[in-house]
């Protein structure tokens, strides 16, 4: 963190982060375990770090945080019998594809609009459709280790990958039309000269 003086921008940049992190545990907690598996924050949060922290530090640890948070009550709880004892096996892919929705919000949400958060959304499934589930085929005897296999993991992952999409724009929606409101309402949380 290169400045880490009191800043309003980030300050509500990251409470806004926690508050939608916090839903995800929140609904989790209050439904059938897999009930809303990948209907989640997660995305959204990747893709709203990446459009406001203009500091490329905050931009990727505030998110990666948050999620690594939540993961690790969920592993350590709910999903415990999911768990390795630390968090769940093949984690590092879905931190990595994680990093990638963050630069994506980074790239493709210089100007928020309708369009660009829709581009991007759909991009970060796409993105979170194959990384995450290319380990599940990798090496997998179950399926055959050719294209055809991996289209095959592909494919059994469609539902979940409708839910991640679900999920990241009504999540998206709350996460960035609560900080454009505040921002217009509270011209200090403007993006100032200097870096956040």
């Amino acid at each position: 963190m290169s400045n880490l003086k009191f800043n309003p921008r980030t300050v509500i940049l990251l409470l806004l982060i926690l508050v939608i992190t916090a839903f995800r545990l929140l609904v989790t907690f209050n439904s059938d375990a897999l009930q809303f598996a990948n209907f989640s924050s997660i995305g959204a949060v990747a893709l709203f770090g990446g459009a406001y922290f203009k500091d490329n530090a905050k931009a990727f640890a505030f998110p990666l945080l948050s999620l690594f948070l939540s993961d690790f009550v969920l592993a350590t709880t709910i999903f415990s019998k999911y768990s390795n004892g630390f968090l769940y096996e093949g984690w590092y892919w879905v931190y990595g594809a994680f990093a990638l929705m963050v630069l994506v919000g980074k790239l493709m949400l210089k100007k928020i609009n309708g369009i660009s958060l829709l581009a991007s959304t759909l991009t970060i499934v796409l993105i979170h459709w194959i990384v995450t589930d290319f380990p599940i085929w990798y090496g997998n005897p179950a399926y055959p280790q050719n294209l055809s296999g991996f289209w095959l993991v592909l494919a059994k992952a469609i539902p979940y990958e409708v839910r991640f999409l679900d999920g990241t724009l009504v999540y998206g929606a709350i996460l960035f039309g609560a900080f454009e409101i505040l921002k217009a309402k509270y011209p200090v949380l403007k993006l100032q000269t200097q870096k956040l």
